[in-house]
């Protein structure tokens, strides 16, 4: 058939779109959505069949990029207009108002099946979902004409419970949510969108980062794609409500009287705690920018966070791995000031400054920290030579 001629897949397409356009310019559209991606079709070098566009019936091109969006590539299919000239180039395209308007149809007549694919074939849409899912979130970043119906497509990895039973979404079955969901199981007072990024969800659920957020029952989506660290820097918020990533900034969950109450708190202790956290400034200096206690913490004795709008660890790695110069940014070590061995630091700091112990568990903490995140020690033999001494002394009693 037309889909298996075209995009060489002989696996049936997961949906067939039929479109007809009439008035300002007139055309039909035949397309295809797959079941499966493409080989290649997250790669820069890619290839691959797209749309073909047809004049009155007459073969022009394949692979039509100008007449669907970029992060809508999966899509195939033909269209024929009534239109345009048969002699068209490529270089007309791009300044073609008869494609801007074929372009604008098509999108949205894509965007509504998917709509309508989340509500009335739930499974079929998940499918979609796990194929093409980084692609829509693609277009979040770069569609900002359709970026509302497209964060009502995204789904996500979640901190909340597992749904089961017949009304639950194959998705909330395995864990994900809507933004849509997660904003209609928000306790009254929460006005904010928590979310963290990291490499995987295993990884994510285990940072220290989310440990006040778990202890108080706030749910935060988990983003684990290489997109999920771009484009929530264009989504201000959604359905009124502020995205915010648990691992930068001053964040601590709950209503803003909470958080107001829990920052006087905090700020009551850090004058307690200065000595210790200047020390440890001191010595970490060529590695964090400050160090502070936290309001994020609960079970660890520390970690580290970026300022609000610092790109991440990951995101340093995504870029250097594309082979752009990246410097890295200084970071802020929190300290949980309830633990035992902060607690226990900041006795021995008050007693001695001096203390060269201080200076051990500063890079013991700079190192935990690092690791609880699952990012990389710089002096991994270093860090083990001290944990070693470390043991070798309380055993020795």
């Amino acid at each position: 058939d037309v889909y298996k001629r075209q995009s060489h897949d002989w696996a049936e397409p997961l949906k067939r779109i039929s479109y007809k356009a009439e008035g300002t310019a007139e055309f039909r559209a035949l397309l295809f959505l797959p079941s499966r991606a493409p080989f290649g079709l997250f790669l820069p070098e890619r290839e691959h069949t797209g749309i073909h566009l047809y004049v009155k019936r007459v073969f022009i091109m394949h692979d039509c990029k100008e007449l669907i969006p970029e992060y809508l590539r999966f899509v195939r299919g033909v269209v024929d207009s009534e239109d345009l000239s048969l002699n068209i180039s490529r270089e007309l395209l791009q300044k073609n108002r008869q494609i801007g308007i074929i372009r604008k149809g098509l999108t949205k007549k894509v965007l509504d099946t998917l709509k309508g694919m989340m509500t009335d074939d739930q499974d079929k849409y998940f499918t979609f979902w796990k194929e093409f899912g980084r692609l829509i979130k693609e277009g979040v970043f770069s569609d900002s004409d359709h970026r509302k119906a497209l964060l009502d497509l995204c789904l996500f990895d979640s901190t909340a419970p597992r749904r089961e039973g017949d009304d639950a979404a194959p998705w909330e079955k395995a864990g994900m949510t809507t933004l849509k969901a997660y904003v209609d199981r928000m306790p009254q007072g929460q006005d904010t969108i928590y979310y963290m990024t990291g490499a995987t969800r295993a990884a994510v659920e285990g940072s220290p980062h989310l440990e006040a957020f778990r202890d108080k029952g706030f749910e935060v989506l988990i983003l684990t794609d290489p997109v999920d660290e771009v484009w929530p820097q264009v989504v201000a918020d959604y359905s009124g409500k502020k995205l915010m990533s648990v691992g930068k900034g001053e964040t601590t969950p709950g209503t803003e009287e909470e958080r107001k109450k829990a920052a006087e708190e905090l700020k009551e202790k850090a004058a307690e705690f200065k000595p210790l956290t200047d020390a440890l400034a001191r010595v970490l200096e060529d590695r964090v920018k400050e160090v502070r206690l936290s309001a994020r913490l609960t079970s660890s004795p520390a970690c580290l966070v970026g300022e609000e709008f610092d790109i991440s660890p990951r995101m340093e790695a995504l870029l250097k791995a594309a082979g752009q110069e990246v410097t890295p940014s200084k970071r802020i070590l929190e300290l949980n000031p309830t633990h035992p061995v902060v607690e226990r630091l900041r006795e021995a700091c008050a007693a001695d400054p001096a203390d060269p112990r201080i200076d051990e568990y500063a890079e013991l903490l700079y190192g935990q920290a690092l690791l609880a995140e699952g990012g990389t020690l710089p002096d991994a033999a270093a860090f083990t030579r001290r944990v070693a001494d470390l043991m070798t002394r309380a055993l020795a009693g």
